[in-house]
């Protein structure tokens, strides 16, 4: 059964789409997806994460968006759904920043996110 497509869910910067297909072809895997995904933790009760993926499941959201596919677990896109994903490059840190607005209050280090609806648990940052 072929996945499900909401272009909603999440939408990637023009930086952000050019980091993720950069990452791509240096690991010689221009035929996968990018994965971001949603777990219990981190400091303020949630924390994203990303990986790089060959496949979807049957289940997954799949976003195309600036010539990128991204992957979103149904559970995840309850969490994700409206959020921009950017990179952005400091003289301290550069990586991928999640503007979610469904997150009430997150963590300093941008990785760890809580909601009204659902605040989560939560724990020391693994940073």
């Amino acid at each position: 059964m072929a996945a499900l497509q909401e272009e909603r869910t999440v939408v990637l910067t023009e930086t952000a789409a050019k980091r993720v297909a950069e990452i791509l072809k240096q690991s010689n895997k221009t035929d996968h997806s990018l994965r971001i995904f949603v777990r219990g933790g981190g400091c303020s009760g949630f924390s994203y994460g990303m990986s790089v993926e060959k496949s979807p499941t049957p289940d997954d959201i799949i976003v195309e968006d600036k010539g990128v596919k991204v992957l979103v677990d149904k559970y995840s896109a309850e969490y994700l759904h409206g959020s921009t994903v950017d990179y952005v490059e400091s003289l301290q840190s550069s990586g991928f920043k999640i503007e979610n607005p469904n997150a009430v209050q997150s963590c300093g280090c941008g990785q760890s996110f809580r909601t009204t609806a659902k605040p989560g648990t939560p724990r020391a940052c693994s940073h």
